[in-house]
Order: C-alpha cells, then sequence, then structure tokens
C-alpha cells in the first residue's frame, strides 16, 4: 500500500522556503523574491512517486511586528499549519544569527514530538556558515538534521526520502499527476505579484496583491487580464511607473514565465487600482 501524508515546511522569513517547495515538486509553485516575508497563505505542492504522495505546505514566515491585521492573519496561518500534520519541516539559514522569530519558532515546535520533525539546514552551497552553531544545542530535539541548498537542488532526494520513511500507509488525498492545491488562477496571481516585487524592490512595501480578472484561451492565445492592487493612489503611482515603465517591466516579465509554464502565447493585460479594504479581507476572509 501506497504511503500519503502532510508534511509542513516551516521557519523564518528569507530562509528559502519556497525554495525549497519547488525544489522538492520538480516544478514552480510557490514565488521566489529576495524581498522577506511575500508568502500570504498556505501553499501547497503535492509530490507523486512510486513511494505514494506526500503534500508540501509552504507557511508564511512570523511577522514581528503587532497590531497590524495581516501580522495576526499570518502568524495565526503558521500556528495552525502545525496542527495534525505527519512531518515538520524546520528550515533554518545558518548565514544569519537566532533572532526573535526564530525563538518564536522554536518555542511553537517545542509542542511538536521530535518524531516528526526534521530540521534542514539550508544554503549549504554558502561559504559563509558562521552561524551553524547556533543550532547545534537543537539537534537532539530532530528525528534527522538534513543539509540542502534547495537553489542548487542538494540534498533533495535525502529530505524525500526521510519524509516518505516518516509517513504513513494511506490512500492519495490528490489525483495523480496534480502538482497543487492553488487554482490556476490563483498561481498566475502569484507568479505576477513575484514580478511585482521584482522590479519594484523596496519602493512599494507589502501593501501589493494580484486579481485576475479575465482567463481563457482564444486562437491558440491565452488572454489574462489582471489587476495589481495596493492601498493608495502614491504606490499606485510608483507601480505604473513615469510613462507607463514600472507596469510595463512587470507585465512583460510575468508574460514571458507564463507563455514557458504554459506552453503557448500570452497576451497579458495589467491594470493597477487602490483597493484599501484589500487588508481587512485578507485577514477575515471568512466575512
Amino acid at each position: 500500500m501506497p504511503k500519503s501524508g502532510f508534511a509542513v515546511i516551516v521557519g523564518r522569513s528569507n530562509v528559502g522556503k519556497s525554495t525549497l517547495l519547488n525544489a522538492l515538486i520538480g516544478t514552480k509553485i510557490a514565488i521566489v523574491t529576495e524581498k522577506p516575508q511575500t508568502t500570504r497563505s498556505r501553499i501547497q505542492g503535492i509530490l507523486n512517486d512510486e513511494r505514494g504522495q506526500v503534500v508540501f505546505i509552504d507557511t508564511p514566515g512570523l511577522f514581528q511586528k503587532t497590531g497590524d491585521i495581516v501580522t495576526e492573519r499570518l502568524n495565526t496561518i503558521v500556528a495552525d499549519s502545525l496542527r495534525d500534520i505527519d512531518v515538520v519541516i524546520y528550515v533554518v539559514d545558518p548565514t544569519r544569527a537566532i533572532g526573535n522569530e526564530e525563538r518564536e519558532l522554536l518555542r511553537l515546535l517545542e509542542a511538536i514530538p521530535k518524531e516528526k520533525k526534521i530540521l534542514v539546514i539550508n544554503k549549504s552551497d554558502l561559504f559563509t556558515r558562521s552561524f551553524e552553531h547556533e543550532y547545534e544545542r537543537e539537534l537532539d530535539k530532530y528525528i534527522a538534521v538534513i543539509r540542502v541548498s534547495a537553489l542548487e537542488e542538494k540534498g533533495i532526494e535525502e529530505l524525500k526520502d526521510k519524509v516518505f520513511e516518516l509517513m504513513n500507509e494511506g490512500e492519495y488525498y490528490f489525483p495523480e499527476g496534480q502538482v497543487t492545491t492553488l487554482e490556476h488562477t490563483d498561481w498566475i496571481a502569484e507568479l505576477i505579484r513575484e514580478k511585482a516585487f521584482k522590479y519594484l524592490q523596496d519602493e512599494v512595501p507589502y501593501s501589493v496583491s494580484v486579481r485576475v480578472d479575465e482567463y481563457g484561451e482564444k486562437k491558440g492565445i491565452y488572454h489574462i487580464h489582471a489587476t495589481i492592487l495596493t492601498n493608495s493612489e502614491h504606490y499606485k503611482g510608483i507601480i505604473i511607473g513615469r510613462a507607463g515603465l514600472k507596469i510595463g517591466e512587470i507585465g512583460t516579465a510575468a508574460r514571458k514565465e507564463l507563455e514557458v509554464a504554459l506552453g503557448k502565447k500570452v497576451f497579458l493585460k495589467l491594470n493597477v487600482d487602490v483597493d484599501e479594504a484589500w487588508e481587512m479581507r485578507f485577514a477575515h476572509p471568512e466575512s
């Protein structure tokens, strides 16, 4: 009988969780950007092989500022993801000292049995691993310690083997061949948001969201209309840029990657709009 189960990937912001998820699945599921704390939800990638099926869940990093409705929502997502899970993959970055965010994650992980936890030391390809010794006192709290380079996809097979070893026998949760639980339009929105962060850098804070308004195929060409949402007119102007330069760069980069992923020509139209209430809707999705 095959094995199946859920493995949640946790770690502070910018340790490479999304890059690791993409490497484990073998295709791009989660957006990757140098801007920290850009993951806003539980992004699930599905690994299928002859051993069974593992659903990997990428989570946001913990935010340290308080009193912000988006921050509170993100931290709730992290805490909820640790409940009723088969395996926890705790990803750390040995090039950075342990800080407050890391200590809070360690506190949350205390309640998880050792037999369910794997410590993944990422960025093993870098020479500057001067803080790796800070995790030595934690090693006996994990069933396994695996060094990887998510970017170079080193150590990934060893990690897969260990995850499957810890899974129980069970039926598949999703059809074979499915690689993510994201809706197609959600994946497109995430890809556009990734490009927005790339070209805007620090000019615009985290108050950027993307909504796909239209999506469909006509005569072999995918037609996609999407809107980049921000919470102020000031940021709207920055996203558009002088003579539409920034929005043009974002659109061109997103279109090229979409064409590679979809295997067809893409016509992408991007708009920018102000929606002061999107943060409230994110924080309270049930309302």
